[in-house]
């Protein structure tokens, strides 16, 4: 759809998530858009715990945002629902999540500290889903602030289609703001020392996307600015063209500015209110009076306060009590929600984030960007509390299914999946806070995988004790890293019903998920290749008993290979720390390509295990005196060296031991 189909069905709404690495300023950001737009009448603090968006204890304690936020404000005309995300590379979960209602998307580059490993990941998530995207250069008065470094990095690291339509006017201490390089009346360009060079930069832009543009700039060397500002909003909002701001957002210099390019420079949504209902649940809350609440981003139809949505909170037919958008620190009953908008759903007690509201046709896919390579054990002091620990840990992963909890009743476990230390931090403030429980988690360890070693076959015939009747011979084939489990039958229907067929298929990924190291299976094909029912001892739960010790019985005889999680990092240090860095990486098994120089610095660029690197973030600043950079981002899994072993203690009955597991899968197995 192009930018000017978009821009004439829903004019007046602007739907736009902030983006950044931490500590770039989002939330101070946020907190000035909402105080220059009248929306509150005073700008809170990061740093002092009184920002709007933060609302949890622990985001106003550490002052870092974990919880996407929805806020909303008035502007020139635009009613604007702004997603102000986390930063911090734990919380990349919620980024991900409010990638799918955004129709446009600020990111935010710290001046000092420049492209940083979020910046990146982010980046690439919105060009995949060519999300147009303004680039907002902020902390200019902070000391180190490069405005032409950040730009040429930002080129270099993001994009070449990154154009500057301002151009800042001193910078540090002494900066003072911006002028406007796409307008004709602008009296202190000269104020601007990289005016000159930033205007090039447009003009050439612009010219290079129309053949008569660029003939003209070739012949008289410029081009009208009411002409290149035409151009870059029209590649702007196609999302082929990214502008670049510049401010300091914590003195609210270049907010408004900002705030204009969000009207001018990102496209309205599309959305037929008329149509069929259509949206997603991207986010959800408790609230104490209302309940659960989801937050849902429409794309076609509307609903209304008292509907009941089919597909609404996975079909389970609630409905709608109240649905609101949040006026500051307080609530906004608005009684409906149509598409192109997002507002907070309250009624569906079930609702799970990725629910999809009415027809799937019209929600948009998203990309992985969070994979939890970190599981860490929860642990109660009291051991009354554990029916109310699991609760509130089911609960939480109902919000955040990236944590995949695992129960293990028969052991009394409770493991969590997480990306770091800090969410884990989290999590135990939320358990205190929320829900009056103290939880500490063990140490994390890392999550590793397994494959099949060689192809080979695994046999099963479940004929005892009777009444009973499965047989199944599966052919288990190594697949290349990152393929998954993929499942195939090649057995007739004659031979093995199609009933009994769908539940093999049902069973084999629930088999793959503990393997000989208790690790999960993947990067495997399972081929049915035979399978036989007997007309009256047969019953379909044969078939489930059967599957996990056909599977199991195949990995046992043609082995497992442990695969281990990597990182892709990119390290900037100093020219004098560059060979100590070189060693230690080589020590934790890093794999590198010959290092780049970069001014007076040198990159390294490579794959990093994460087992041996969870500490060396926090390593990195004492060795090179606070200096070096590391950007990091999940790579895949890799086969590990012969001298890696980590095998996990296995949940359940294995069904190589396939007496118990009959037993245990009959509820027969007497506890001793």
């Amino acid at each position: 759809m192009t930018a000017t189909a978009i821009q004439t069905q829903v004019p007046g709404r602007r739907n736009v998530g902030i983006f950044a690495h931490v500590d770039a300023g989002k939330t101070t950001t946020t907190e000035q858009m909402l105080y220059a737009s009248g929306r509150i009448r005073t700008a809170g603090s990061v740093d002092e715990g009184t920002a709007q968006t933060d609302s949890l204890d622990i985001e106003r304690a550490r002052g870092i945002s974990v919880r996407a936020a929805v806020t909303r404000f008035e502007w020139r005309g635009a009613s604007v629902n702004l997603v102000d995300t986390p930063g911090h590379v734990d919380f990349l979960a919620e980024v991900e999540r409010s990638l799918r209602a955004m129709d446009g998307a600020i990111l935010i580059v710290s001046a000092a500290e420049g492209v940083q490993a979020q910046t990146e990941v982010v980046w690439q998530a919105l060009r995949e889903l060519n999300i147009p995207t303004v680039l907002y250069v902020n902390k200019m008065d902070r000391v180190g602030a490069d405005p032409l470094g950040v730009l040429g990095q930002i080129k270099r690291l993001l994009s070449p289609a990154a154009v500057p339509v301002q151009a800042p006017v001193g910078a540090e201490d002494g900066y003072e703001g911006t002028v406007d390089l796409l307008s004709a009346d602008t009296p202190d360009r000269e104020a601007s020392e990289w005016a000159s060079a930033f205007g090039q930069m447009a003009s050439e832009a612009a010219a290079d996307r129309d053949e008569t543009l660029l003939l003209r700039y070739l012949e008289e060397g410029s081009l009208p600015a009411d002409e290149v500002k035409a151009e870059i909003v029209r590649g702007a909002l196609g999302g082929e063209l990214f502008p670049v701001l510049f401010g300091a957002s914590a003195r609210g210099i270049g907010v408004r500015e900002l705030m204009d390019a969000i009207v001018d420079l990102l496209p309205a949504p599309a959305g037929d209110p008329a149509g069929e209902v259509s949206g997603i649940v991207f986010k959800l809350e408790r609230d104490p009076v209302m309940g659960r609440i989801a937050y849902v981003r429409l794309y076609g139809g509307k609903i209304a306060n008292r509907d009941v949505i089919p597909g609404g909170a996975e079909g389970t037919g609630d409905k709608i009590t109240q649905i609101r958008k949040a006026d500051g620190k307080r609530w906004e009953d608005v009684g409906l929600l149509e598409a192109g908008d997002i507002a907070a759903v309250c009624g569906w007690s079930r609702a799970r984030i990725g629910d999809i509201v009415g027809s799937p046709s019209g929600v948009p896919g998203g990309p992985q960007l969070a994979v939890p390579l970190l599981t860490v054990q929860a642990f109660w002091r009291d051991e009354a509390q554990y029916p109310a620990v699991v609760a509130a840990c089911q609960e939480l992963a109902d919000e955040d299914p990236a944590l995949a909890l695992q129960w293990m009743q028969d052991e009394r476990e409770l493991h969590l999946k997480v990306m770091g230390p800090i969410q884990t931090e989290v999590l135990a403030s939320v358990l205190q806070s929320r829900f009056g429980l103290t939880v500490d988690f063990g140490p994390p360890s890392v999550i590793y995988k397994e494959t099949p070693a060689a192809a080979g076959e695994g046999y099963v015939a479940y004929l005892a004790p009777k009444p009973c009747w499965a047989i199944l011979r599966f052919l288990l084939e190594p697949l290349p890293r990152g393929s998954g489990v993929v499942y195939e039958s090649k057995v007739r229907g004659e031979r093995l019903l199609d009933s009994y067929q769908n539940e093999v298929a049902r069973r084999v990924p629930e088999a793959l998920r503990q393997g000989l190291l208790g690790w999960e299976v993947t990067d495997i094909k399972v081929t049915l290749v035979e399978g036989e029912h007997h007309v009256w001892h047969t019953h379909p739960l044969d078939f489930v008993i059967a599957t996990p010790m056909g599977i199991m019985d195949g990995l046992a005889r043609v082995g497992t290979r442990l695969l281990e999680p990597v990182l892709r990092f990119r390290l900037s240090v100093p020219e004098a720390f560059a060979g100590k860095l070189m060693n230690e990486l080589m020590l934790m098994r890093a794999v590198f390509v010959a290092p780049e120089p970069a001014g007076e610095r040198m990159e390294i660029q490579g794959l990093l295990p994460v087992a041996d690197s969870l500490d060396f973030p926090a390593r990195l600043g004492s060795m090179t005196k606070g200096r070096g950079v590391l950007s990091a981002a999940f790579a895949g899994y890799q086969e590990a060296p012969e001298g890696v072993q980590a095998e996990r203690r296995r949940s359940g009955v294995n069904p190589l031991d396939q007496a118990k597991y009959i037993l245990a899968a009959r509820s027969a197995l007497t506890a001793t």
